[in-house]
């Protein structure tokens, strides 16, 4: 086996484990940093088969990460994008009310927006109709101006390419195999001795930081996420279209998302899996994961009110007829023939609290000296991908003894 050396290893290649890198770079550009990862390139997981949907920051507990890093987050990519000529939609975002009972969540929306510093502003359905004459509402709507859409895949390959230029060392076709020491892991045929891991590893993580102690508290449970993609040329909608969210779960329900190519989807489900990579069919079936997944999702169903409702519900959205008629409920005029397949499925790393058994909502970050694991890194983690890393640096390198080059 090949050895290797480095101060910083990355474990995951996704948005954070390379946001992660591009922040360590800046602050240590002497430093060796290389990241590994199972796959053959970038993109493969959550962080290239997300919605492309940078988030404005308003749905977010005041106070929680999420609410923290989201807005500056949008910004931060925003610019990016621009600087490096790569292809953004800033089409904005309206959020549609059905009924009397959604006033008081839409305020509540309102309310954290304002708390968080986002841009959002409440609108009358007039004032709706001359921004989005096709989305319905009931009295009122809120309008958020900075939610833009963007191309994952070509944010993640603009990253890995200015990391490269930069000399981090990425390495595909490696994957994590276990720790030997506490700074050494074995990863594909390699051996790396590290001063500082970061598990970034997305829907392994919990496993991984398990191998160095932490997670202890904490199991990840994956969701399926699927939009249906639209064909047609009836339906016109130039704004992405959110309904109310019930603010208990971490979902936003069915709605529609304008792509950079200024295409149409609605979806996504959020459907338990069965096991971590239950992208389609049988597909890297693995049954230990399917027998430790049916534990926590049956304790889940009995004891968790809030999860068997989603589970119901979720269900539902695999029928093309109930996701159509989910979506209808936000326009005026709807082309249900024109959703004429499926697209990419996606796979949420949902953590679970085995204490209460409860859904976590916010991102958690555990670590020591020596190593640092990236747990919940869940929606709206890409838009937020930044300026999070920045502070996993700083609380977690800087503030534990590391000191900047130079």
């Amino acid at each position: 086996m090949k050895e290797i050396k480095t101060d910083f290893l990355i474990i995951g290649a996704g948005i954070i484990g390379l946001c992660l890198a591009k922040n360590l770079v800046d602050i240590y550009p002497n430093k060796r940093i290389c990241i590994i990862d199972k796959e053959q390139d970038v993109g493969c997981h959550a962080s290239g088969r997300n919605s492309g949907v940078l988030h404005a920051g308003f749905y977010y507990y005041p106070d929680s990460l999420k609410a923290k890093f989201t807005k500056q987050g949008n910004e931060e990519l925003t610019n990016y994008c621009l600087i490096r000529g790569l292809k953004i939609n800033k089409c904005g975002k309206v959020v549609v009310a059905k009924s009397e009972e959604e006033l008081d969540s839409l305020l509540e929306l309102k309310k954290r927006g304002e708390h968080n510093g986002v841009e959002i502003y409440l609108i009358t359905k007039k004032e709706l109709k001359d921004l989005e004459p096709n989305a319905k509402t009931y009295k009122y709507a809120l309008w958020s101006p900075t939610t833009s859409t963007v191309d994952p895949s070509e944010i993640l390959l603009s990253l890995v390419k200015e990391l490269n230029e930069k000399e981090v060392k990425t390495f595909f076709n490696i994957p994590y195999k276990r720790k030997i020491e506490e700074n050494v892991v074995e990863a594909g045929d390699y051996i790396f001795q590290a001063e500082k891991i970061i598990n970034a590893a997305g829907l392994y993580a919990d496993k991984i930081a398990k191998d160095f102690g932490f997670s202890k508290n904490y199991v990840l449970i994956p969701f399926k996420g699927i939009y249906l993609e639209y064909e047609g040329s009836k339906l016109n909608i130039k704004r992405n279209i959110y309904p109310v969210p019930n603010l208990k779960n971490p979902f936003l329900g069915v709605h529609f998302t304008i792509k950079v190519d200024r295409t149409i989807k609605i979806g996504p489900t959020a459907t338990p899996c069965f096991w971590r990579e239950n992208y389609k069919g049988l597909s890297r079936f693995n049954i230990s994961e399917l027998l430790e997944i049916l534990k926590f999702d049956i304790k889940l169903f009995i004891k968790n009110e809030n999860f068997r409702k989603i589970a119901f519900d979720e269900v539902k959205k695999y029928l093309k007829g109930y996701m159509l008629k989910e979506a209808s409920k936000l326009v005026k005029d709807f082309d249900p023939d024109g959703f004429t397949h499926w697209g990419t499925p996606g796979i949420r790393a949902q953590l679970i609290d085995v204490r209460n058994l409860q859904l976590v909502h916010d991102f958690v970050v555990e670590g020591d000296e020596r190593s640092i694991h990236i747990l919940n890194a869940i929606s709206p983690a890409f838009t937020a991908s930044l300026p999070f890393t920045k502070f996993v640096v700083q609380e977690y390198i800087l503030k534990s003894g590391g000191k900047k080059d130079g």
